[in-house]
């Protein structure tokens, strides 16, 4: 399982900070992982789920890996799974 998971270092909802959950391999592995999770399906955003700091701790127990934002996008581009927002 290769489910990644950066800091909630992203401002967003209920004065929360929030991060960004991920995999590197599948998107139906990070739906499966998600739905684990208890994550609601409409947190998600083209190619990851936006989670918030409350489930963070949960989210590495139960395996997903902790990395920078940096290497989490660096790895969601490398896999091919990359879905970027079409600006009009």
């Amino acid at each position: 399982m290769s489910v990644l998971i950066d800091p909630p270092a992203w401002p967003g909802p209920r004065g929360l900070l929030w991060s960004h959950l991920v995999s590197d391999s599948s998107v139906e592995e990070l739906h499966a992982f998600a739905e684990r999770l208890g994550v609601p399906a409409r947190a998600f955003d083209r190619d990851h789920y936006d989670v918030p700091e409350t489930v963070y701790e949960r989210a590495v127990s139960l395996g997903a890996q902790p990395v920078s934002s940096r290497e989490l996008l660096a790895r969601l581009i490398a896999s091919g799974l990359r879905r970027r927002k079409i600006r009009r």
